[in-house]
Order: structure tokens, then C-alpha cells, then sequence
């Protein structure tokens, strides 16, 4: 076959910049010029102008193909999530659960401290599920209607939640990205955990902070409008039957999550037990909950707050989601396999030889990877395969990379509206940027832990806090599996496997 004889060129520094550039360029006319924010088109045209590219340097459609498909397969099981938290909207609406967690949120939660509580809800959840997305399609979907009870603004809601949900899946040992890091890098999962503490605990205190403030600030100093809340929860009352009872569905997840289940069948019993409790508790019918797991929830109890929230869900509410996730990875896909993203980081590492300079650019490159791929997976897997044979070079611990591709990836997901993460909290916030709620966007600079983190690991990168060195062992792992290790001699780097005992010769 012909994909089997050609021998792909690699690309210039410069003609990899050429399918960043112009989709950028595209992306940015359809944003701000047409001022429409579906940025499904201008990253199809990026994959297409990334493939012309690849023909341009030898790479046949057969090739390519390959390596689009092979960056969407492995997304597929967040893609899986996102089905059936669409399906968990739709049905915990209906089965009260949503509505009760609503109704009690009002009742119990001091509207001062509730931005600080709502993050750090998400938090705990989200360590426990080990998905930000699930967490924020459930508990924070929740959230968003105790804070609009409160009169608190969506977007700082929508920040709270967004800090707390990816905070929480950043250091759970079930979430997919927090596996993936030290997988990349060939580092010990529950020593890539600890080794985020240092910027995790630090700015997620900041976040606190400025989230009671804020609190004090945009509540405590106001009347809170006890008539309006009266209103929702009446509302709520009147529409469902509110009990503790309508919470099984969540607890059953939790609990699921607890015994370290997995996560997509955990979330779908979730759904099982929501569509039962519907039929059971609110007289739903067998068809009413099949229409509500596809197309999601309709209601209209003459509250405004109440049925913008509740009228949502559903798997055919997660397809504008779907379909950009999909798109995206076909274009990291296509700049993965004609190596402009490996061109890029090259020039990088060919100017960065210093520890500090390495730790900022490889949370630079995840960063701009999340930016332009609109994939979290990738902006983890292609830095950290990438940059791990410099961490050896310069005798550093490659956690330090796995806490920055992390730091870069996971977290900075969220914030670019059309990355896979920005995209699925719009969607699932009911954060309505399609319809022209710009100011919604205003979640990006309020979720504070999220961008900070990164910003505290760049501060310790050039100061040398908690930035190890590489142990004697993880020297000897990588002498003994034959770890790629950079040659750094040139600029002052000692060999890495110096002053290590001779490995033992196998007895014959």
C-alpha cells in the first residue's frame, strides 16, 4: 500500500505555524467579526487546511486518516460520559432529584457563603466520581439554580462550580486525565498526586477566599430577595414531590463512586434509579422517561428562573457538544501525525535549556495545545511524551512535567470555549453563549483555581520549590526500561545514569 512505501518529510518551524495560524485566523472571524460563537466550521477548515499540509509533505489521506481516528477513539469514552450525563440531566430532573437538591439548597445554605460552599461541593463529588463532567452536569447543574435563587450572578456560579468540579478531578486516582499524566510520563500515580498538592491546596485556598469575599460582597451587604426564593421553591413544591427519598439516584452514584466502580456504569445506574424514581415518586410514564433521557425535560411552571433551568437534558441536548469534540480531535489529530506540533515544541526546546524555562514551556505547550487541538487528552499526552526525555536529561523528576501537563491540560480545558471541556460546561451550565449571553463568558477569569494553579507552578519552576530532583530509583527505572533521555552535556547537564552502581548482569 502506498502508505506503507512513503517517507513523510518533516515540517519547518514555519510551515507548522501555517494550520495554527490561519485556523485561528478563521476561528477568530467567525467569533468576533460574525459574532457568532460556533466554532465547529473554522476547526473543520483547520483539519483541512492541517491535511493539505500533510499531502504537501508526503503524507497520503490513508495516513492521515489514520492518525485523526486514532486521537477520536481515545477520547470515546469521555464522549460515552457525555451521553449519559445528558441522559442523568433529563431524568434527575424529572425524578425530583435536581428539583429537591434545589429546594433544600435554598432552604439550608446561607446565600453569603454559597459561592465558597458550591466549590467546594464540586470538589468533594468530583474526587469522588472522578469526573469533573459528571460533576458538573449533575451537583453544579443543581448549583446553578440555588445560585439563581439567590440572585447571584450566573457567571460566578458557573466559576465556583468549574473551580471546584475540575480541582476535584485533577487529583481523584479515578479520573481519566489524572491516569493519564503519569502514564505519559512514566511516573507512579499516587506520587503524580502528591506531587500536585503544592499548587492544588494553595489555590484552592486563594479561590475560597476570594469566593467568601465575594459572597459577603455581592449578598451579604444586599437584601436578599426572600420573596423571590419563596417563589422558586413554591414552584418547586408545586411541580414535584420533594423529599429526601428523590435523592437516592445521587447518593446511589456516590456510593458507587466510593467502592471505585467505574465511572460510565456507575453514572448510568444513576440513570436507572432516576428514571424508576420518576415513574414511582412523580407519575412519569415508561415513554416519559425514554423522552426525557433523549430529548431532556420540559416543564413550565410559570416561574421564568425555574423553567430556564429546568427545561433541559437529554442526549440530543450534548450533540452540539459532541460534534465539536469530535471535530476538535480530528484537527489535533491531523497536527499530531504531520508533526507541526512536534515542530513547534522542537523550536522551543531548541531556545529553553534551563529547568525554569522547561517547566514554563511545557505548561505553555499544554496550554496552547488545549488552545488550537480543542483536546485535554492531547495537550497532556503530546507535551508529556514529548518533553519527558529533557526532565531525564537534566536529572529532574518527571512529576515535575506530569503536575505541568496537567496544570496546562486539565485544568485550562474549561476555560477555552471551544475546547472539549469549555464547550461541555457552556452546554451543561445551560450557560447559553449561542444565544448571545456573552457576558457568561465572564466564568473563564471567575474560576479561579483553575488558572492559578498554573500560574503557582510557574512561580516554583523559577524559584526551585517543590521542583525535585530525580531519585537514585526513578534514575535506575529509567536506566532499566531504556527511558529516551535527551543529551543536555552540551549545555552543562551531567550524564543522568552518572554515579549509579553498574546494572546487575542477568545469571546464566
Amino acid at each position: 500500500m502506498a502508505s506503507d512505501t512513503i517517507d513523510p518529510r518533516q515540517p519547518s518551524f514555519g510551515l507548522a505555524l501555517v494550520p495554527v495560524i490561519l485556523t485561528l485566523m478563521v476561528l477568530g472571524v467567525q467569533l468576533f467579526y460574525f459574532d457568532d460563537f460556533t466554532p465547529h466550521i473554522p476547526l473543520a477548515i483547520g483539519l483541512a487546511i492541517t491535511s493539505l499540509v500533510g499531502l504537501y509533505l508526503g503524507h497520503d489521506w490513508r495516513n492521515m486518516e489514520e492518525g485523526i481516528f486514532r486521537v477520536i477513539n481515545v477520547s470515546l469514552p469521555s464522549v460515552s460520559i457525555l451521553i449519559v450525563v445528558g441522559m442523568i440531566v433529563g431524568v434527575w430532573i424529572a425524578s425530583g432529584t435536581v428539583p429537591t437538591l434545589i429546594y433544600y439548597g435554598l432552604k439550608i445554605l446561607s446565600p453569603s457563603i454559597f459561592l465558597a460552599a458550591a466549590m467546594i461541593m464540586c470538589a468533594v463529588v468530583s474526587v469522588s466520581l472522578g469526573t469533573s463532567w459528571g460533576t458538573v452536569g449533575t451537583i453544579g447543574l443543581a448549583l446553578m439554580g440555588i445560585g439563581a435563587g439567590f440572585d447571584v450572578p450566573v457567571y460566578w456560579t458557573a466559576g465556583a462550580v468549574v473551580s471546584g468540579a475540575f480541582f476535584g478531578d485533577k487529583i481523584s486516582p479515578l479520573s481519566d486525565t489524572t491516569n493519564l499524566a503519569p502514564a505519559v510520563t512514566g511516573v507512579d500515580l499516587f506520587d503524580h498526586i502528591r506531587n500536585m498538592f503544592p499548587t492544588t491546596i494553595p489555590s484552592m485556598l486563594i479561590a475560597l477566599v476570594i469566593y467568601i469575599w465575594a459572597g459577603y460582597a455581592l449578598i451579604g451587604q444586599s437584601e436578599v430577595s426572600f420573596e423571590r426564593i419563596e417563589s422558586i421553591t413554591g414552584a418547586l413544591d408545586a411541580s414535584f414531590v420533594i423529599s429526601p427519598w428523590m435523592l437516592l439516584p445521587a447518593i446511589l452514584v456516590l456510593l458507587l463512586a466510593i467502592l471505585k466502580q467505574p465511572p460510565i456504569p456507575s453514572l448510568f445506574a444513576g440513570v436507572v434509579t432516576g428514571a424508576i424514581t420518576a415513574m414511582i415518586a412523580q407519575g412519569a410514564s415508561l415513554h416519559d422517561t425514554f423522552t426525557f433521557a433523549n430529548s431532556g425535560y420540559a416543564i413550565d411552571t410559570g416561574v421564568a428562573e425555574i423553567d430556564s433551568l429546568l427545561n433541559r437534558g437529554g442526549i440530543q441536548s450534548m450533540m452540539w457538544t459532541i460534534s465539536l469534540i469530535l471535530i476538535a480531535l480530528g484537527f489535533g489529530g491531523a497536527l499530531e501525525r504531520t508533526r507541526c506540533l512536534q515542530a513547534i515544541i522542537d523550536k522551543i526546546l531548541s531556545k529553553v535549556h534551563s529547568f525554569s524555562g522547561v517547566q514554563t514551556a511545557a505548561i505553555a505547550t499544554s496550554t496552547a495545545t488545549n488552545l488550537v487541538a480543542g483536546d485535554p487528552y492531547l495537550s497532556i499526552a503530546l507535551p508529556g511524551r514529548m518533553y519527558s526525555p529533557v526532565y531525564r536529561g537534566m536529572r529532574r523528576s518527571t512529576l515535575n512535567l506530569s503536575r505541568a501537563i496537567e496544570e496546562g491540560g486539565t485544568l485550562v480545558s474549561p476555560l477555552i470555549p471551544w475546547n472539549a471541556g469549555g464547550a461541555f460546561v457552556i452546554t451543561a451550565l445551560g450557560l447559553g453563549i449561542v444565544e448571545g449571553n456573552y457576558e457568561n463568558l465572564l466564568y473563564i477569569p471567575l474560576a479561579f483555581a483553575c488558572w492559578l494553579s498554573p500560574i503557582i507552578g510557574i512561580f516554583y519552576a523559577w524559584t526551585g520549590f517543590f521542583s525535585p530532583m530525580a531519585s537514585d530509583e526513578q534514575r535506575r527505572d529509567w536506566r532499566e526500561h531504556d527511558r529516551a533521555v535527551t543529551d543536555l552535556s552540551g549545555y552543562g547537564y551531567d550524564d543522568p545514569f552518572e554515579g549509579l552502581e553498574p546494572p546487575v548482569e542477568p545469571a546464566r
